[in-house]
């Protein structure tokens, strides 16, 4: 999908941010419906206190097709959008985030912006600073910050001495304008600055292409100024589907499986001068992350609350990200 690029065009009154959201349903539309902005679609269509009042897709078929199923107005063109729009996810191409996010941001639009936030940090800057500026709020779609595991596992750590991660899928096809770094691994890269919360302060970092130009398998070792240490593996060229996360700190280590939002926790216990280990898998009650995601979002445009994941947060993982992909390349190159 390609979008028209953005001009001054974007003047209709209906662009205009009404910010009295208490009472009246938050009108929301979704800019990009291919595979994941169809989901975006599907949520905010069923959300009692929001209005999907449009889909933009500049393939035709697909915006008619995606308002004929949610029963809301297909656009072709962003810049068309009738109506009070208050918020809107962007489920563009990336190479696009940052002029479409860019357009709405100036004319009050709070947004929701799918990861990685931008192509560059700078454009992350420029973004988190206009938007900074209008009081307008930035979400960036870190889908695993929802996830039910990982919101449980918040209370168990502690201080985090080794990271491993392991996001690995099959091709599909889409997703392909990136490399797997900033297609998959940057979810891990942002899960893991959220939990250590220290400096990076070395990156290393091999990758390899296989089915496309770019990257597709990669594995990064970071190490913080803490001393944690983090070893990162993604593949979208695996016959398996695995998200999982273990962390080791002393005296416990947690294990999370993101795909069946599990977790089990190990701890050493001392008695009678004794060590051993117990085991214990917590019971959690699912939920469809970008649901939560979504709902955290609205409410944060209703009650004009900082977003659970901000634009700095999209933009800390697009910069480490960009770290390990430069150290992957060069070390491809030297081959």
């Amino acid at each position: 999908m390609v979008l028209i690029k953005p001009d001054s065009r974007l003047k209709h009154a209906g662009m205009t941010n009404n910010r009295d959201f208490r009472v009246n349903k938050i009108k929301a539309a979704v800019i990009g419906v291919g595979y994941l902005g169809e989901h975006h679609a599907r949520i905010y269509s069923s959300m009692n206190d929001v209005e999907l009042v449009g889909v933009v897709d500049t393939n035709k078929d697909r915006a008619n097709e995606m308002g004929a199923k949610y029963s809301t107005r297909a656009y072709y063109d962003y810049r068309e959008l009738q109506g009070d729009v208050q918020a809107v996810s962007i489920a563009v191409p990336t190479i696009l985030h940052y002029p479409v996010a860019l357009e709405f941001i100036k004319h009050n639009i709070d947004i929701l912006i799918e990861k990685p936030v931008t192509t560059t940090v700078d454009e992350a800057d420029i973004l988190i600073k206009e938007a900074r500026e209008r009081g307008v709020l930035l979400q960036v779609g870190h889908i695993e910050r929802f996830n039910t595991a990982y919101r449980n596992m918040q209370k168990y750590i502690g201080r985090p001495r080794f990271i491993e991660t392991h996001r690995l899928g099959p091709y599909v096809g889409r997703g392909i304008d990136v490399d797997v770094i900033l297609d998959l691994m940057i979810h891990d890269i942002d899960i893991i600055l959220s939990i250590v919360r220290s400096d990076v302060v070395d990156v290393k970092a091999i990758g390899v292409p296989v089915l496309t130009n770019h990257i597709d398998i990669a594995n990064a070792r970071l190490e913080f100024a803490s001393g944690c240490i983090a070893n990162i593996t993604a593949s979208r060229v695996s016959r398996e589907r695995i998200r999982k996360i273990r962390i080791f700190q002393p005296d416990t280590y947690i294990t999370l499986d993101y795909g069946q939002q599990s977790m089990g926790i190990y701890r050493r216990i001392i008695e009678n001068n004794t060590a051993r280990i117990t085991s214990e898998d917590i019971k959690l009650e699912k939920e469809e992350p970008l649901s939560a995601e979504l709902a955290a979002f609205v409410n944060s445009v209703r009650k004009r609350s900082a977003p659970e994941v901000s634009g700095e947060d999209g933009r800390d993982a697009l910069r480490i990200a960009i770290k390990i992909r430069e150290d992957a390349e060069k070390r491809l190159a030297s081959e």
